[in-house]
């Protein structure tokens, strides 16, 4: 797990030594309004908190405490929801009384956020408030959460959020000039097309792919200069692709060498990258390289 800094706090991984500040912070009965649960109780605090603790999932993924000038003022995780089915984890924030109404817990929320679908890279992030919860509703409008429905979870109805990675900074499209259009077609065609792309435009000299908002192009240069692509000058040196497990990497490194592809650094397979980096390098006949690299991450002791 990441320690997040913000302009005015600071979130840690939670440990056993946040246990007293955890349950003081519980200790308001209105902490406990919208959950099924009192934890004014000391004990239930503590059982919750035994529950965090023993998190174990994802890595960059857990439990965080919200801190501001060294004080614990709340807690906050990211984690594998126990509501909703799917990988797509789920965003919740716990902010203190004495410290509501100053941007706290969108300013937690959103560090959270951030590292979630920036840094982890996550496709989507759940959030689920209770319907009436309007000061927590508020606070996932302002971080972008799209209201989805509505749905009995953790004992009570509670509205489904979700929030999407933003457009802004993400690759629009990449542009290969290649030597050889029809050979280009025959392995760029075939890969992209089994990792889920689809032919997006056509015109005499050159061909793209797309997938979602971003498409990859090749096209035959009308200035060649060689008829080869030589990965290590300055330039492209390879583009590399997620695949959803390592099992369909394997598949596609297999298959590849039927269509145009050859494999790179096969004495290292599947660890070239490192040992928790698992990935399948090909090259094609005209010199590009590309990655396949494996999305199953490996989960955190």
């Amino acid at each position: 797990m990441t320690l997040l800094a913000t302009p005015r706090l600071t979130l840690r991984p939670l440990t056993e030594a946040d246990r007293e500040a955890v349950v003081k912070v519980f200790a308001d009965p209105e902490m406990s309004r919208y959950f099924a649960a009192d934890f004014s109780d000391p004990a239930t605090a503590s059982a919750m908190v035994d529950r965090r603790l023993a998190y174990r999932g994802p890595a960059g993924q857990g439990h965080w405490v919200i801190e501001r000038d060294g004080e614990v003022i709340g807690v906050a995780h990211l984690r594998p929801s126990w509501e909703l089915p799917g990988e797509v984890p789920e965003l919740g924030y716990y902010v203190a009384g004495a410290h509501a109404g100053q941007g706290l817990a969108t300013e937690a929320a959103r560090a959270l956020l951030d590292h979630g679908l920036g840094t982890l890279g996550l496709p989507a992030v759940w959030a689920l408030v209770h319907e009436r919860n309007a000061a927590s509703r508020r606070v996932a409008g302002r971080l972008g959460f799209l209201d989805v429905g509505s749905g009995v979870h953790y004992g009570d109805l509670h509205r489904v959020l979700v929030a999407l990675p933003a457009v802004h900074g993400r690759p629009h499209h990449v542009e290969l000039w290649v030597p050889d259009l029809a050979e280009a077609e025959r392995s760029w065609g075939w890969l992209l097309g089994e990792l889920g792309w689809r032919e997006f435009q056509r015109w005499p000299a050159g061909v793209s792919w797309r997938l979602g908002a971003t498409y990859v192009v090749v096209e035959e240069s009308p200035g060649l200069s060689a008829a080869q692509h030589e990965r290590t000058r300055p330039g492209l040196n390879h583009l590399a692709l997620h695949v959803a497990t390592r099992a369909q990497v394997d598949a596609l490194a297999a298959r590849a060498q039927g269509h145009g592809w050859r494999p790179l650094f096969a004495e290292k397979y599947p660890h070239a990258g490192g040992a928790a980096h698992y990935a399948a390098y090909l090259e094609n006949e005209s010199g590009f390289e590309v990655e396949l690299v494996a999305a199953e991450g490996p989960v955190a002791p």
